[in-house]
């Protein structure tokens, strides 16, 4: 798959997502199979831009090419200036967020609530696109809500604005994440324009890709939520489109190492405190899909304070599960 000048590893993208798609996540997933991993997303108000939060958005310090930034906002000019500001940062792919769902998002017309507004949106990715020398990407949703679908004319309008790919979430705004993702939608979009269409919404198993890619002829997949907790479903998802067969979990060990490896680098990136923060919902997650049964030990890491003691506790937790140890909650 080509996104501009990029020629990706594979069809599989990781899809940005606020507050999870940090460097240390995208890194462990392009680790793990990702053709490309997007940056969460990041404000286009000047007053933002030196934030230090913001900073460690945009920091793609040691990362596989291409790298990626999505950029959020309602005005053109500021999201133009903010997508050459990133160019010059050395991002090689702006991806518009037009999808987000958040209310805090949308209750400033940013995100999904810029469907409602198809001439701002043109206004929006023509100001984009002309601004940089760099491909620009668009994630949208099928629409505001079910009565108000409008994706195929945003997908259009975005073709025409010069926008290189395009992300599909098979969901409306007002349905955020609620109920089954429409890829009948997405089908259509990818039948209305010639540039690469991702699909995007529940796919969580291999089974799932393969079947998304076939119901919607879609270029490539974009992968969210599905990796939370579960970065290697990036391979598993390669190795069954090759081969047609299951690619063996990993085992313990394997994801003890993995597990770790990612705890270690988000206390290195956020430093010991926020970093122990940060790390407690994806030591949840991963936990969590590796035995339900774990939730209430799970509960200790909220508890942990330090680097030290969340590494511990992995290593703990994951002794006794390879020896079949019951931990006390």
């Amino acid at each position: 798959m080509k996104i501009g000048p990029y020629t990706l590893n594979n069809n599989l993208v990781l899809s940005p997502m606020a507050g999870i798609t940090d460097r240390p996540f995208r890194q462990i997933c392009r680790q793990l199979g990702a053709g490309l991993a997007v940056s969460e997303m990041t404000a286009s108000n000047p007053l933002l831009i030196n934030n230090p939060r913001t900073q460690l958005k945009r920091d793609h310090q040691g990362e596989k090419e291409p790298r990626a930034v999505q950029i959020v906002g309602t005005d053109p000019q500021q999201m133009a200036a903010a997508a050459l500001y990133n160019q010059q940062a050395g991002a090689q792919i702006i991806d518009i967020n037009m999808g987000c769902p958040a209310k805090k998002v949308c209750n400033v017309a940013a995100g999904s609530a810029l469907l409602r507004d198809e001439p701002l949106v043109n206004d929006i990715l023509t100001a984009v696109v002309s601004t940089v020398t760099i491909p620009v990407t668009l994630k949208i949703r099928t629409g505001w809500d079910t009565q108000n679908k409008n994706a195929i004319s945003i997908a259009q309008i975005a073709e025409q604005a010069g926008i290189a790919s395009l992300a599909v979430h098979g969901r409306t705004r007002a349905c955020k994440y609620k109920g089954d993702a429409e890829f009948e939608t997405i089908r259509a979009v990818k039948k209305a324009v010639s540039i690469p269409v991702l699909a995007n919404g529940d796919i969580t198993t291999p089974e799932k890709a393969q079947f998304v890619l076939e119901h919607t002829d879609a270029d490539g997949l974009l992968i969210g939520r599905g990796a939370q907790g579960n970065p290697w479903i990036f391979r598993e998802i390669n190795h069954y489109l090759k081969t047609g067969e299951q690619l063996a979990a990993p085992d313990f060990d394997e994801r003890h190492n993995i597990i770790s490896q990612h705890i270690t680098l988000l206390h290195g990136f956020y430093g010991p405190v926020m970093g122990v923060k940060i790390a407690r919902k994806h030591i949840n997650w991963y936990f969590t899909k590796i035995d339900t049964s774990l939730l209430p030990t799970i509960k200790k890491a909220y508890t942990l304070d330090t680097p030290e003691q969340q590494l511990a506790f992995i290593d703990k937790v994951f002794y006794a599960l390879k020896n079949n140890i019951t931990i006390a909650a």
